[in-house]
């Protein structure tokens, strides 16, 4: 083509992110023309949304600031909502305007999973963005405030959260920590308060060996926390959950965070999707068009086993990373690389000072867990802004 090529980057989380940073980073001026496109002016950190939902941390911690990561010389930053992608016709429709493209990387996050289930949708608070997360906790301190104005109704001071995956056990672990001070601040007596976790599953924490199962669920129980595993939501109501054996509890805060599927708009695009993510091949390219990428939350990554891999900030980051090699790769015309995903290691916090996690062969928990945890968000933080970054926000 006798213009330079023109690379558009739907959404500003992980993949985004580090795909626009590794662009810059590695192109030469006037080598491509690329387009970042967010329908927020910042980035935030996703793996962090936990404590600032349940009031333990401020949402302003788990933010940074789009133009504060990117080069202008090298990388436009539209700020807009993508309504349509159009991969027949190279287009993507905006809100607001259109934008044309050689190459398309989309990483527009997942959406929540309801698993079909009646109310969820309409009535339980999910930890998606900041926004989300400044309303579950302005949210659990109303339940509080409505409390005191209604001492009969006690279903104010329950708290279902239903999954007992990763974002619902990091959740539990700092509601728990949060609610005592709460009933300090509004004079509550802590027995009336409720914190309930619904799981299918038999387990909490898929994917953990049984030995940090125990000993996340155990510490979750000491702070109160009671578990509902093997026990399935039916359906949610503006009254609490329904279980799949007819009971109901009443709740006035209902949290769900029992799983991610991809974003509709690759469905609508015509794309080949499993729950509305993208089967991607190895260079993580759509099977449909070569030239649109598909990464992060958004696509589907087989393991050896012939089993996806799950949705992680860490499979983010590295897809970015491999996205990105293979976009300078094909403009350079030199070889593209397979992706291959390499698990350093995961963390699940359980609130201040305690977590577990496994990295590399050795299992971890306590405080040396929550230690590795706080490594990993600052190593983050380096990747996408070096030192500075990480001095100034300090997770």
């Amino acid at each position: 083509m006798s213009r330079i090529p023109r690379i558009v980057i739907l959404g500003a989380g992980y993949g985004g992110v580090v795909t626009a940073i590794r662009l810059q980073k590695h192109l030469n001026y006037n080598e491509a023309d690329v387009t970042l496109v967010n329908k927020h002016e910042y980035h935030y950190i996703t793996t962090h949304l936990h404590m600032p939902a349940a009031g333990t941390d401020k949402p302003e911690n788990a933010r940074v600031d789009i133009s504060k990561l990117i080069d202008e010389f090298k990388i436009d930053f539209v700020k807009s909502t993508v309504a349509q992608i159009r991969p027949q016709d190279k287009k993507v429709i905006l809100e607001d305007s259109t934008l044309s493209y050689d190459y398309l990387v989309i990483a527009l996050g997942g959406e929540p999973e309801t698993f079909g289930i009646p109310g969820l949708r309409e009535h339980a608070l999910t930890i998606r963005s900041l926004n989300s997360v400044r309303y579950i906790r302005e949210h659990i301190e109303f339940q509080f405030a409505k409390f005191k104005q209604e001492p009969q109704r006690k279903d104010y001071l329950t708290f279902v959260v239903g999954g007992a995956g990763f974002t619902g056990i990091e959740f539990l672990g700092e509601l728990a920590d949060r609610l005592p001070k709460l009933c300090r601040e509004f004079d509550v007596d802590p027995a009336l308060v409720q914190i309930v976790n619904v799981e299918a599953a038999p387990s909490a924490l898929p994917g953990f060996d049984s030995e940090l199962v125990e000993y996340a669920t155990e510490a979750l129980k000491a702070k109160g926390v009671v578990f509902r595993l093997s026990t399935a939501i039916k359906e949610c109501t503006k009254e609490g959950v329904i279980l799949a054996n007819g009971e109901m509890i009443k709740a006035g805060t209902v949290v769900w965070t029992g799983g991610v599927r991809g974003n509709r708009l690759l469905e609508d695009a015509g794309f080949e999707t499993m729950r509305g993510r993208a089967v991607v091949d190895a260079e993580l390219r759509t099977k449909e068009h070569d030239h649109v990428y598909v990464i992060g939350d958004c696509s589907i990554v087989l393991s050896e086993q012939g089993k996806p891999y799950p949705p992680t900030a860490q499979i983010s980051i590295q897809q970015a990373e491999a996205c990105a090699h293979n976009l300078i790769a094909t403009i350079r015309n030199t070889p593209l690389k397979e992706f291959s995903f390499t698990n350093r290691g995961t963390v699940a916090s359980l609130g201040k000072g305690d977590a577990v996690g496994v990295v590399g062969k050795y299992k971890v928990k306590g405080y040396k867990a929550a230690m590795m945890k706080k490594a990993i968000d600052i190593r983050y933080l380096f990747i996408i802004g070096g030192l500075p970054l990480v001095v100034r926000k300090g997770l």
